[in-house]
C-alpha cells in the first residue's frame, strides 16, 4: 500500500525535528529484521529512509540506482546482505543514529 503525501510529510517534520523518534524508527526496523521479520523490517526500513534522506541521497551515497534500492525495500524486495549492509552505514553515518548490538539471555 502506498503512503499518502500527508502520512510521509508527517514522518518526515517529525523525523527531521524529534532525534528520539529517528532513533526508534531505526531501532525498530532493526529489531524487525533480527527477529526474523523480514517483511517488517523492509517496510520500516523504507518509511525512515524516506523520512531521513530520501532514496535520491541514499543511492548517490552508494553509487547505486535510486530505483533499485526502492525495490529492494519494496514489498517483493531481496536485498543481499552486502546491499542492507551498506545502506544500514549509510544511514547511520547520514542520520546520526547509530546501532549497538546486545547479546540478551531470555530468562525462559
Amino acid at each position: 500500500m502506498p503512503l499518502t503525501k500527508n502520512f510521509r510529510e508527517t514522518v518526515q517534520a517529525r523525523a527531521g525535528n524529534d532525534p528520539a523518534f529517528r532513533e526508534a524508527m531505526f531501532q525498530e526496523a532493526m529489531q524487525a529484521l533480527l527477529q526474523g521479520d523480514v517483511e517488517g523490517g523492509r517496510a520500516a526500513l523504507r518509511v525512515y529512509i524516506n523520512a531521513t534522506l530520501g532514496f535520491e541521497k541514499l543511492g548517490a551515497a552508494l553509487g547505486r540506482s535510486p530505483k533499485s534500492l526502492m525495490r529492494m525495500f519494496g514489498p517483493n524486495g531481496n536485498p543481499t546482505a552486502e546491499n542492507l549492509l551498506g545502506v544500514i552505514g549509510v544511514l547511520q553515518a547520514e542520520t546520526g543514529v547509530h546501532l549497538e548490538v546486545r547479546a540478551v539471555v531470555d530468562a525462559a
